[in-house]
């Protein structure tokens, strides 16, 4: 694996994707283990302001946080580690490890930035993994911005709207997607029993460790810490 070149790559389009990065078997252990926790129809954790303005339905788990340490093997694998550093460089620390679980038909997750874009040195690397495959059965692909990551802020708007630029990802399990907390992204709505995806965020040295608690929607700004809107972007600040 050249990881100079996969760095490069992450820098020039904001993200990278890497099939069968991890094994069948380790997916399997983890998706059992994510189904056991969720069940197949858990309630929202996000209050119902969050849930209209945002169009993201999501639910999180944390299982690092409670203890569950299988969660720990794709954190410390070495080739993630190196891949990590190769694009962050050597100063960087481990976030937080989230789950995040999608029942059927919800919206999946709209246009946003996971961290405010302003200071172009001050984000966060989401680092992806998929325990099962995404198909058209599922629904719940990814979208990206490519290049998005170095243009600023994501456009307002009061509608979805597509990009000339946009990228539609389709992982399989054992895919790992790389994306910076600045670009452009969302997830399709979900159409199958269930979507799951994994996210390892990690993030350079000296970065704020809240730097994912004010995400940035086409009409908002979001501040999960408080569970409130900060900034209504179609009428100014709140």
């Amino acid at each position: 694996m050249n990881y100079q070149q996969l760095a490069e790559q992450f820098w020039r389009d904001g993200y990278i994707m890497l099939e069968n990065f991890f094994s069948a078997e380790l997916m399997d252990s983890y998706n059992q283990k994510i189904l056991d926790h969720f069940g197949e129809s858990p309630e929202f954790s996000h209050n119902a302001e969050f849930l209209e303005k945002s169009e993201t339905e999501v639910i999180p788990w944390f299982p690092q946080r409670e203890g569950e340490h299988l969660f720990d093997t794709v954190e410390h694998d070495p080739r993630l580690v190196a891949l990590t550093q190769a694009i962050l460089g050597d100063d960087w620390y481990t976030q937080y490890c989230m789950v995040m679980f999608s029942r059927q038909g919800t919206k999946g997750q709209a246009w946003h930035q996971d961290c405010p874009p302003e200071d172009s040195s001050r984000f966060n690397m989401n680092r992806l993994i998929y325990t099962m495959d995404i198909t058209e059965e599922t629904g719940g692909y990814t979208m990206a911005v490519k290049g998005s990551h170095k243009i600023g802020l994501l456009p307002a708007c009061d509608h979805d709207v597509d990009f000339p630029e946009q990228q539609t990802f389709i992982p399989k399990k054992g895919t790992l997607i790389l994306l910076h907390g600045h670009t452009w992204h969302k997830v399709l709505p979900v159409t199958g029993k269930y979507r799951v995806s994994t996210n390892y965020r990690s993030a350079p040295i000296g970065t704020p460790e809240n730097i994912t608690d004010i995400c940035v929607y086409r009409n908002m700004r979001y501040q999960f810490s408080t569970s409130s809107v900060v900034e209504d972007r179609l009428q100014g600040a709140v």
